[in-house]
């Protein structure tokens, strides 16, 4: 089993679908503090004049020491349809306009006030889309008897014995939070996946890397995209 374990994302980017495709399990990692600013909340599309723009999910009111799976969702729905007027500038651009629109539409429908399972119910769909299989657990919900965790790096060892894993998957943003040695000892292979630039053509726009994936879909099909992290897949050496 190949085990991956993140933080619930708002529409991440490529390389966290990468992450979910190359792994067999996923554990949404929600009992820790959220960090403003971050990726659970936002993410980014492009800018209709240049750049690149936020969208946003806003927050009810909590402590600076609030945990993921305790922050709630502004009860001002009005965001939703702000999200949706920020797509409109693909709609004469983008090709899969259309569809995505009506994708990102139905994600932003779903009546839920946690941020952490609103975000994975939106990556659940998104992962529907491409044909991704997506089996999780949210380490809130689990219960896992852990062994001793006493640095940051011990949290994805631990919970890797304790789900027999053979192999931990991580993106290379937190791999000088790993102990490769420890893993070893463990008899756990550690693979530190640094996901590359997915190039495309933005018709007019100036391409910006690692936008959310709804602008990865707003311009090419979802069959590519997932064609992509199964070359990917192979070119780096995995099978």
């Amino acid at each position: 089993m190949i085990l991956g374990i993140m933080q619930p994302y708002f529409f991440p980017y490529l390389g966290y679908f990468d992450l979910i495709h190359y792994s067999t399990r996923w554990v949404v990692f929600d009992t820790v503090q959220y960090i403003r600013h971050g990726w659970v909340n936002r993410n980014r599309i492009l800018h209709p004049e240049k750049g690149w723009q936020y969208i946003t999910v806003p927050l009810a009111k909590h402590s600076r020491e609030t945990l993921i799976q305790d922050v709630r969702v502004s009860n001002d729905d009005s965001w939703r349809g702000r999200i949706l007027g920020q797509l409109q500038h693909y709609r004469k651009k983008a090709p899969f306009y259309h569809d995505v629109y009506e994708l990102v539409q139905e994600c932003l429908s779903i009546p839920e006030r946690s941020l952490s399972r609103l975000n994975v119910l939106i990556i659940e769909r998104l992962c529907s889309f491409l044909g991704i299989r997506f089996d999780y657990a949210f380490f809130s919900d689990m219960e896992l008897a852990l062994g001793p965790v006493t640095e940051p790096g011990d949290w994805a060892l631990r919970i890797s014995e304790e789900l027999g894993a053979e192999e931990y998957v991580n993106p290379p943003g937190g791999e000088h939070l790993f102990d490769k040695s420890k893993f070893a000892e463990s008899g756990i292979l550690l693979t530190i996946r640094e996901f590359p630039i997915f190039y495309y053509n933005c018709n007019g726009y100036l391409f910006e890397p690692h936008l959310s994936i709804i602008d990865a879909l707003m311009w090419n099909p979802a069959a590519t995209v997932t064609q992509f992290f199964e070359t990917w897949r192979t070119t780096d050496g995995r099978t």
